[in-house]
């Protein structure tokens, strides 16, 4: 399916990684859900994926119908059925994600604020930013330096170059 880069995004971060079991059991629900989400009866042209087996990134291309505040409530309560299903919480806006070499890890507020200070994460630090609203920042600025992310605005102060 091609998307409009304008499409509507929302990224769902697990606080750990799937295992493989895991992603082929939840992408089919993923699938499922999207293809039966719709907005007052209208299906959306939406799309679900796992990515790196944790995010959760769902794609709503408002072309053709928007998602209404019904149909994000469906998502979030499908979103809420995932975390007690895979023992994942889905909704901690601070729990950060990073790459350490090629891995991805993971940081709670408080790890967050000791890596910082204790410069094993620096302004360079590529950062997961889970806030983009559309498939344009998605590809452009998910990924991003931490001093380029939201977080500096957070964190600013205990940022090292």
């Amino acid at each position: 399916m091609e998307f409009s880069p304008a499409s509507k995004v929302w990224v769902y971060q697990a606080n750990r990684e799937l295992s493989e079991i895991e992603t082929a059991q939840l992408q089919p629900q993923l699938d499922q859900f999207a293809s039966s989400w719709t907005a007052h009866n209208q299906q959306l042209k939406a799309a679900a994926q796992l990515v790196y087996n944790r995010f959760i990134v769902l794609i709503v291309d408002e072309s053709q119908a928007g998602a209404s505040g019904c149909s994000i409530d469906k998502s979030v309560r499908f979103m809420q059925d995932v975390e007690q299903e895979f023992g994942i919480n889905l909704f901690d806006r601070f729990n950060t994600a990073y790459l350490k070499g090629d891995k991805i890890q993971s940081a709670t507020r408080e790890e967050l604020e000791e890596l910082l200070r204790t410069g094993k994460i620096t302004g360079e630090t590529i950062v997961f930013n889970n806030l983009i609203n559309n498939l344009q920042d998605f590809e452009t600025k998910w990924q991003v330096a931490l001093k380029n992310s939201w977080h500096a605005r957070v964190f600013g102060s205990l940022i090292r170059a």
